[in-house]
């Protein structure tokens, strides 16, 4: 069954070049949300943050990824309806005109999820005001949202593209994204764009992957996309998204990709000093330049604005003229923290004791104690569901690979760049008074 609007007003489409996708197809409307503002920001924030200090190709944006996951997003759209039209229509009521519809709202989803990163993406994270009323930090997200409603609804909603054919608001697109969407039936599209089986994760591995010159991240997209069916919750008979028995084993490399990019990409020791320098450096500049020494919350289109003022651009400005302090200085001289001390990727406890140990002894010599636990990119145990015959059952279950996985809880001990060798003597020093 294919994806189609029986009124749809024809128009012109764009290809833009993608190393990772080929050629990937734009609309006149989807081309003029991508060009934008809030959008071209996106070329101004690094997809890896500083990573390119470990791997000098890891230089791409978090524009082309979000281009990536608007395509994909639409090729599991489109695959998913091919193969599950009946059961999309019979089971959850769709009719040709609403899957057309959605199909373009799953596009925009995708393509508007990240406009809302701080600057040098998830570094930038913890720098976020509290959200008063949930008592816990924003997100990227919450800033992705604001800016849909308050900055690009016009762009939205008024292209006649849209106002002939689909009456898409920017609430809808907010609403997807945030799993608040006013009409429920919606929300099971929410898969494609945050989930075990999401468009974001599909493209990022892939992304990451090409740009560092590593093979960890590769996995069979095409034999996923292929594969991709819909099945129930056992407990709550929700329709949910799954892999057929045949994509089993494509499943499995996905998640297999995700294990081996955060130990050998992600969670480097090296990248991690930079997240951190990052992080530091952005906070002495905000602490500079704002009352409060964190970004605006994301509650008018004036906060919004501000925020969306700050980019990578703008920092590594400040960073170049002194303004970043201690951390900048380590960032403009590749002079960053070194690690002293690492436990095994599952720490035992007595690792974990000896840190502990390594904290009272050397003090304000280690600058800083890092576990993949604080880590920006979470290596949550996934349970994708395989469906066959009718019945589904965890990939965790019937994979004896996945299963073995476990979450890295490795922690790292640095120190500052000219007291590497006294540290790392002091610590081995400990070491043989522990008898260890």
């Amino acid at each position: 069954m294919g994806i189609r609007h029986k009124e749809v007003v024809m128009t012109k489409f764009y290809e833009i070049r993608d190393p990772i996708h080929g050629f990937i197809k734009v609309n006149e409307w989807e081309r003029e949300i991508i060009d934008h503002p809030v959008f071209q920001r996106l070329r101004r924030i690094r997809q890896l943050a500083l990573t390119d200090m470990v791997y000098p190709g890891v230089m791409h944006t978090r524009f082309e990824h979000s281009l990536g996951v608007m395509h994909v997003a639409g090729k599991m759209y489109e695959s998913l309806c091919e193969r599950c039209g009946d059961f999309l229509k019979s089971e959850m009521g769709f009719n040709d005109v609403g899957l057309g519809r959605d199909h373009a709202l799953v596009r925009l989803t995708a393509l508007l999820h990240d406009v809302g990163h701080a600057p040098f993406s998830h570094t930038g994270e913890g720098l976020l005001p509290i959200n008063s009323e949930t008592g816990k930090p924003y997100k990227h997200e919450d800033y992705s949202e604001a800016a849909i409603r308050y900055l690009l609804r016009d762009v939205i909603e008024n292209h006649p593209f849209n106002t002939r054919n689909y009456q898409i608001k920017a609430e809808d697109v907010a609403g997807l994204l945030s799993g608040n969407s006013r009409l429920k039936e919606q929300l099971f599209w929410r898969g494609f764009i945050s989930g075990q089986l999401d468009a974001d994760r599909a493209d990022y591995l892939l992304r990451d992957s090409y740009h560092a010159g590593v093979a960890y991240g590769k996995f069979d997209l095409e034999r996923l996309l292929s594969t991709l069916t819909i099945t129930r919750y056992p407990d709550t008979g929700m329709p949910v998204l799954a892999v057929s028995d045949g994509g089993e084993h494509a499943a499995e490399q996905l998640i297999i990709a995700r294990y081996m990019m955060f130990t050998q990409l992600y969670f480097h020791h090296a990248r991690r000093a930079f997240d951190y320098h990052v992080t530091e450096s952005v906070r002495d500049i905000l602490k500079r330049k704002t009352a409060s020494g964190l970004f605006p919350e994301p509650t008018s289109e004036g906060n919004v604005k501000d925020y969306l003022a700050w980019d990578d651009w703008r920092v590594l400005g400040e960073i170049s003229t002194g303004g970043g302090g201690r951390h900048g200085e380590c960032i403009k001289t590749r002079k960053h923290d070194r690690r002293v001390y690492k436990t095994h990727e599952i720490a035992e406890q007595s690792e974990v004791e000896f840190v502990d140990k390594i904290r009272e002894r050397l003090g304000d010599k280690i600058s800083l104690v890092d576990s993949a636990r604080q880590s920006w990119y979470k290596l949550e145990k996934d349970d994708i569901l395989i469906a066959r015959d009718g019945k589904n059952e965890p990939l965790s279950k019937r994979s004896h690979v996945v299963n073995g996985l476990k979450p890295v809880t490795q922690i790292r001990v640095y120190t500052f760049f000219e007291n590497k060798q006294t540290v790392k003597s002091e610590i081995d020093l400990l070491k043989r008074e522990m008898g260890g």
